[in-house]
């Protein structure tokens, strides 16, 4: 018996739901907000529908409110990588590209592919995630406003503007990154874990904090690799009989926040990193160019994450080396 599923496109101001129970498809739109989520209950309920399995694209926050809702409404939650829905429609060829269509398509998705059910982080995570996702966006402005200066404006008064401006946001940037370290270190287990990932070579505590926002409990992968392909550091082959040799990438359909955060540790880690180093040099021995290097040391600096969370031990080279874990 096919599932009761509700797939969800959502927007920024509204979001299109289609419900499908048996052979059924009902459809329609409500508003991004408190008001709207309890009119989709209502909706819901008009159809006799007590649970469904609700479904929709992580597109950041604006989903993340009605992913709670729903939560805690009892219904069943999964939020799916974009990228595996717009390769499922284009299995579908699936031409008309609206709203409406894509809540569709991500019902008939949820209803015919295994997906994970969400469960939203623990409060502590979700502070941490949103102090540390917000330092990005202090240094984006900080760089821009720096951008301006150096263009050359003519006015002093602009430039006293821009400098001024540029002052505040250092100290925003400083104060905003004591507040991180803080709650990290209020916090028995984060303070433990960011412990141990500092303990890896490649790893600041600037790094280690970005980690711990978009991770939250590694105990729920079966191991290292299954964590990777989480984070989207597995590699995405394309090859097919003879002819068909595609250079092999990384498949980023994970949390591109936790790519980011290991871009520049993997090449410190290249070279301090006794493991990685040496890791390194075997593909470059081989031949490999750099940013293939830099992706494999990625996807090993994120086994080694896994390594030392999991099994609540610092880092050590003989130890990781033996661990099927980390293999």
């Amino acid at each position: 018996m096919s599932k009761t599923v509700l797939g969800i496109d959502i927007s920024k101001s509204t979001f299109d739901g289609v419900l499908l129970t048996g052979q059924q498809e009902r459809h329609r739109v409500f508003d991004n907000k408190p008001q709207g989520f309890a009119a989709l209950s209502e909706w819901l309920c008009e159809q006799d529908v007590e649970q469904v399995h609700a479904c929709l694209e992580a597109t950041g926050r604006y989903g993340d409110p009605l992913a709670r809702y729903l939560y805690q409404a009892g219904h069943q939650v999964s939020v799916v990588n974009p990228a595996a829905i717009k390769k499922y429609a284009e299995g579908q060829i699936i031409r008309n590209k609206t709203d409406k269509a894509d809540a569709s398509i991500i019902a008939d998705y949820c209803q015919k592919q295994p997906v994970h059910l969400w469960e939203p982080p623990e409060p502590a995570y979700q502070e941490l995630q949103a102090l540390v996702r917000h330092l990005p966006s202090l240094k984006n402005m900080r760089q821009q406003e720096q951008n301006r200066l150096k263009s050359g404006i003519p006015s002093e008064a602009v430039r006293q503007t821009i400098q001024q401006h540029i002052a505040f946001l250092d100290e925003q940037i400083a104060d905003l990154e004591d507040q991180i370290a803080d709650f990290i270190d209020q916090d028995s287990t984060l303070k433990q874990n960011k412990q141990l990932l500092v303990s890896i070579p490649g790893i600041g505590e600037a790094t280690a904090a970005k980690l711990l926002a978009e991770v939250q409990d590694v105990t729920r992968f079966e191991g290292a690799k299954q964590f990777a392909a989480y984070t989207g550091l597995t590699p995405s082959n394309r090859q097919s009989g003879s002819s068909v040799r595609g250079r092999a990438s990384l498949s980023k359909k994970g949390r591109v926040n936790f790519r980011r955060a290991l871009y520049f540790p993997a090449i410190n880690a290249r070279r301090w990193n006794p493991l990685i180093r040496e890791f390194c040099q075997r593909l470059e021995d081989r031949g490999k160019c750099d940013m293939v290097i830099i992706c494999a040391a990625m996807r090993k600096l994120a086994h080694l994450v896994y390594g030392v969370l999991k099994h609540q031990q610092p880092f050590d080279p003989d130890y990781l080396a033996k661990s099927p874990a980390t293999a």
